[in-house]
């Protein structure tokens, strides 16, 4: 019998002949799901839902495939993302050097200046066969004069010469403070920027370079979505960012939620921008702000993840473990206090737990004298955090947001801290055992990819995207616990339990229809998930494949030259498979081809036109195949 919210009018939309996980233990297994209004309406049997349906009823037959709840992004940096996905060239999920470097070399053919080709983020060197990033040579080579900036993780920014005179480095900038400029023996800097303990100098660099005007930055915000929307995402936090300024770097944003046209739902936290002045920042901003305000699709969440800036311990496992100043506790408290009073919610990035124990002296001191009661605040990341700090968070209330840095930097933890300290590195298994409220996204979109099929494949394998087992068995996750970690399980932590991340009569009608089976692959090919088909409130945001034909228009990429109009976002394993054996199999006559030298193929799956414009960018000068 199907689960029914009522039998009133016909519903909207039905969806038959799939394999349905609603993530509902009282109707785990369902033969149909009515939509009506942007909710399920009904959930269970086919024949029921069937008589229901009216001549406007859209019937979509799944033919088999996998249904999900829409996945849910705990932390995800989606509005900065949006604003700069158009310019930057995404190295997601390449599996190859020769493969990216092949992609520099196309986009930069293209990229008129005085613009930059930026790779900011998103991707290791240990997910290339090759085990290393591109030497400042190599980059030089394939842009002599094109600005080039790429940013690997949180340790580092490559420059080519062209881009270290675009930000104005030479050997008489200094310093500054946290970072190094590595220079030279004349002190002429090489290009290499290091972090050292923070990312200050790379945000500051990266904040040189050209910006989108707003209509361009719109339709970028526009395609980030619809990646996301691709890769079975509806929902997401917002957790600020540095130089995202509020309220002016939200128009964006929230122009599209005024139009309608958000195809994920947004709830943002506010991140303070001001060093010596977070007090201020959040003084003005709960004064001149309600929590929750806004709607369903983009609505305020509280407070971080930057509360102040001498509690960020950023987590550059290259290095060793930043001290926070003495005056940490001090001004924690003051925005604790701040937060409290008005009822604000909030998420503190924090990755060691010698971090997380201080602030929690600071939350237990503010709680002692203005209870913080239901208010769900939570520590983002918590790589080290113990048992015993888990215990003092429960006990107060709050909750872990963890994401999957360690799949990207679990090499590096390892070469620092050995094997057996990475063993539970954010302890997920032990977290869970205790009744803690945790939940997982993605950090995205510099720190590691926005892809949460990923965060799936780590959860429940254990291993890093370069293929280094780093969690052993017992700490992995099973494929419906680790699919509850990015769908219901983030509700609390947007303070929306029971409205979504199940499918569930009542429940916000958002789903992902997979093009392949979750619980039946290899655990390799989690990574490789995408959705075929996308709902979010009863509406197709994406169709690929047999679906390709509901999918909703989407312009092309502004500008013409962005590398999203050649390359898109998240670029999938099979894809380049499938590039690299149409060039091993093909005969190149120039000897001195750099495309096909070196007995493998240097090109890339979308990057197989038959027009010598292309295979002239990348240096081969004979296109006889």
């Amino acid at each position: 019998m199907a689960e029914n919210r009522g039998a009133a009018a016909a519903p909207d939309m039905i969806l038959r002949n799939a394999r349905i996980t609603t993530l509902d233990r009282s109707n785990p297994a369902p033969e149909a799901v009515a939509i009506t209004a942007g909710r399920f309406s009904a959930v269970g049997d086919l024949k029921e839902i069937m008589a229901s349906a009216g001549p406007a009823t859209q019937v979509i037959d799944l033919g088999g495939r996998r249904l999900v709840p829409g996945l849910f992004d705990n932390h995800l940096h989606v509005i900065r993302g949006g604003l700069n996905f158009n310019m930057e060239l995404r190295w997601d999920g390449v599996r190859s050097l020769a493969d990216a470097m092949a992609m520099l070399k196309r986009q930069v053919a293209i990229t008129p200046p005085p613009q930059w080709v930026r790779i900011v983020g998103g991707f290791t060197e240990h997910q290339f066969v090759e085990k290393r990033l591109p030497t400042l040579d190599e980059i030089n080579a394939v842009a002599p004069e094109t600005p080039v900036f790429i940013l690997h993780l949180y340790d580092r920014a490559l420059l080519n010469a062209a881009a270290l005179r675009a930000a104005g480095y030479d050997k008489d900038t200094p310093n500054p403070p946290g970072g190094e400029i590595q220079r030279g023996p004349d002190g002429t800097p090489t290009g290499l920027l290091l972090a050292k303990p923070n990312a200050t100098i790379l945000y500051a660099t990266l904040a040189r370079g050209p910006k989108l005007p707003f209509d361009y930055q719109l339709n970028s915000t526009r395609h980030f979505l619809r990646d996301l929307n691709r890769l079975g995402v509806t929902s997401a936090i917002d957790a600020g960012g540095g130089n995202q300024n509020f309220p002016d770097d939200y128009d964006v944003i929230r122009k599209l939620a005024d139009d309608g046209e958000l195809t994920v739902r947004i709830a943002y936290n506010l991140f303070t921008q001001k060093p010596k002045q977070e007090k201020e920042d959040f003084l003005r901003w709960t004064s001149e702000n309600k929590y929750q305000q806004g709607d369903d699709y983009f609505r305020l969440n509280g407070a971080g993840e930057m509360l102040v800036y001498s509690a960020a311990d950023f987590e550059d496992f290259r290095v060793e473990r930043p001290d926070m100043p003495a005056s940490m506790e001090e001004d924690l408290e003051q925005v604790a206090r701040v937060l409290v009073q008005n009822r604000w919610p909030w998420r503190l990035h924090a990755t060691y737990d010698q971090t997380i124990s201080r602030a929690l002296d600071v939350f237990e001191k503010v709680n002692a004298e203005m209870p913080i009661g239901d208010l769900h605040w939570i520590f983002d990341h918590a790589e080290t955090v113990t048992e015993k700090s888990l215990e003092r968070i429960a006990r107060l209330g709050g909750g872990v947001a963890v994401q999957h840095r360690m799949a990207y930097q679990g090499e590096y933890f390892v070469e620092r801290y050995g094997a057996r300290a990475a063993e539970a590195t954010p302890p997920v298994a032990k977290m869970l055992e205790m009744g803690v409220k945790v939940s997982a996204g993605t950090d995205a979109t510099r720190v590691a990819s926005y892809n949460p099929w990923v965060v799936l494949y780590w959860l429940a394998t254990g291993r890093t995207v370069g293929g280094l087992r780093i969690t052993p068995e017992h700490n992995t996750l099973d494929r419906e616990t680790a699919l509850r970690m990015l769908t219901e399980k983030v509700t609390w932590f947007a303070n929306m339990e029971g409205q979504k991340g199940q499918i569930v009569v009542g429940q916000m009608a958002d789903v992902a229809v997979l093009d392949r089976d979750l619980f039946s692959i290899p655990g390799d090919e989690i990574q490789d998930i995408t959705a075929d088909l996308t709902i979010v409130g009863g509406k197709i945001v994406h169709g690929a494949g047999d679906f390709a034909r509901l999918s909703p228009p989407l312009p092309p990429a502004m500008p013409d030259w962005s590398p999203v109009n050649h390359f898109g976002g998240y670029q999938q394993r099979a894809a380049q498979k499938g590039a690299t054996q149409f060039l091993a199999q093909s005969r190149c006559c120039d000897s001195a081809c750099n495309v096909h030298g070196h007995g493998h193929a240097q090109a890339w799956a979308s990057s197989v036109p038959a027009d010598n414009a292309f295979w002239g960018a990348l240096g081969c000068s004979c296109w006889a195949f």
